[in-house]
């Protein structure tokens, strides 16, 4: 006979059985992945900001802005989902199809990726 290791009452069954039921199961397995899926939501939920604010300021397929509006807006540099270089050397970052490529004097391009299609170099 064990002991369910949530609750910690008696069980009968198999030898093997580490649970009296399924809520037992399911509640300690939510405590003990409880931090990793909180960091996935949190990031998550940081993407999804960073995407909102990006497509707030790029309303057609591209828009210019400063890096001190994208600051105060809550954008957060760190959390992107990809990079892309264009044939001419300029990186572009992105979260989900929204990207931005630093230009001088903290000024940002924001572009609208459509279907996927590559980004080219644009003339600004």
């Amino acid at each position: 006979m064990g002991v369910c290791l949530e609750c910690g009452i008696n069980i009968s069954g198999r030898v093997d059985k580490k649970f009296c039921g399924d809520v037992c199961r399911n509640t300690y397995n939510n405590k003990l992945n409880s931090d990793s899926v909180n960091l996935v939501r949190n990031t998550n939920n940081a993407l999804r900001k960073n995407r909102r604010i990006l497509a707030e300021i790029c309303l057609d397929e591209k828009a210019k802005t400063t890096e001190n509006r994208l600051i105060q807006m809550g954008f957060d540099f760190n959390l992107i989902t990809s990079v892309r270089t264009t044939k001419k050397g300029s990186t572009y970052f992105f979260v989900y199809d929204y990207g931005y490529l630093e230009l001088d004097n903290n000024f940002y391009l924001i572009v609208k990726d459509n279907k996927g299609k590559k980004v080219e170099e644009e003339n600004v």
